[in-house]
């Protein structure tokens, strides 16, 4: 039975969340700068010393959450899905901050990874094919290969200040009122989790604005890189494919693209660089405030198309959709790979 949607307990929830992860940040923050410090190099985007691992606030509250719904017996929380939720969401956060410490070697974090992704499409709290036509096992290998991607290009893109929060924000919120006005049931009984997810970016925001004085750090972007690949998983599985599609669609386009074009120029895919679409935009010009600005604005414009989709009978209606989606991402990572035009004098 989905939770009934109570719009001031939700208010509550996310002005919780977002002021227990601010306060969290700020009673870390001495120990980030001590253990967990970003200094710059050639391939940084930041030009002073800067702390790492402010996520690691934003995997406690929701943790935090989920454990609260468990112990009152909310509806669904006592389920396999919410056990295993938690676990992945620690273990990627311990595997992250040793990283954030310390560098640690490509195939044990990936094999974390995988381990990790399996537990999480094992217990989805929703049971059905995205494709039907794919049987089962095959669908469960897609699952995990995606999410694994999910979570390792969430991580590549966080690359500027608040690249991450303007990704999180408008899709958690899309996700919340999907849920909330029974558009898709499957994701009202997860509003605990949409709404803690939001609040605790909410409150890590203010110190990752521009020029910020804290990073998210793998600590925070790869489980909640999984969190959200999880989540879009959950809304594929309810029917509403091009929707989940279409949330993720800048993330998935601009880290894809940027991966291929490396493995066929002969780079190193595991090695850092500066050559995603946003990357190039603020060495082409723009500034990061600009940028971000512009992946908010695209986000908001396609959590609409989302809406509109997921609303959508007709299948023809959801193809116009992810259409105008794919053009909307595509005119705006070409306005990032061209940069910005100098300024005559």
């Amino acid at each position: 039975m989905p939770l009934k949607f109570d719009p001031v307990l939700a208010a509550a929830i996310v002005l919780a969340t977002s002021a227990a992860t601010a306060l969290l940040i700020r009673v870390l923050h001495p120990l980030l700068v001590r253990y967990a410090l970003a200094r710059p190099n050639a391939r940084s985007s930041h030009s002073v010393p800067t702390p790492q691992g402010g996520g690691i606030a934003i995997v406690a509250v929701v943790v935090m959450i989920v454990g609260l719904c468990s112990v009152l017996d909310v509806p669904g929380f006592r389920e396999a899905w919410s056990l295993h939720l938690v676990v992945a969401l620690v273990a990627l956060a311990v595997a992250g901050a040793l990283d954030d410490i310390r560098p640690l070697p490509v195939l044990p974090r990936l094999a974390l990874q995988i381990a990790v992704a399996v537990l999480l499409v094992q217990t989805l709290p929703v049971t059905s094919r995205i494709v039907p036509l794919i049987p089962e096992p095959v669908q469960a290998v897609c699952l995990v290969l995606g999410l694994v991607w999910f979570t390792n290009l969430t991580n590549f893109m966080d690359g500027i200040d608040w690249m991450t929060v303007v990704e999180v924000v408008p899709v958690a919120t899309c996700l919340a009122l999907l849920g909330a006005f029974g558009i898709v049931p499957e994701l009202a009984m997860l509003m605990p989790v949409l709404l803690a997810l939001l609040g605790g970016m909410i409150g890590f925001a203010p110190y990752n604005r521009h020029v910020a004085k804290l990073f998210l750090g793998d600590v925070g972007s790869l489980p909640v890189g999984a969190l959200m690949g999880w989540l879009l998983i959950v809304l594929a599985m309810a029917g509403f494919r091009v929707a989940a599609l279409i949330l993720c669609l800048y993330y998935l386009a601009d880290a894809t693209i940027t991966l291929a074009r490396r493995f066929l120029n002969g780079e190193r895919i595991s090695e850092a660089h500066r050559s995603h679409f946003y990357q190039r935009a603020v060495t082409g010009g723009y500034t990061v405030p600009e940028v971000t600005r512009d992946v908010f604005m695209l986000n908001v414009v396609l959590c609409v198309l989302a809406w509109l989709s997921a609303g959508a009978h007709h299948p023809a209606h959801q193809v116009l959709c992810l259409g105008a989606a794919i053009a909307a991402t595509f005119y705006v990572m070409r306005r990032f790979e061209v940069g910005r035009p100098a300024r005559q004098s």
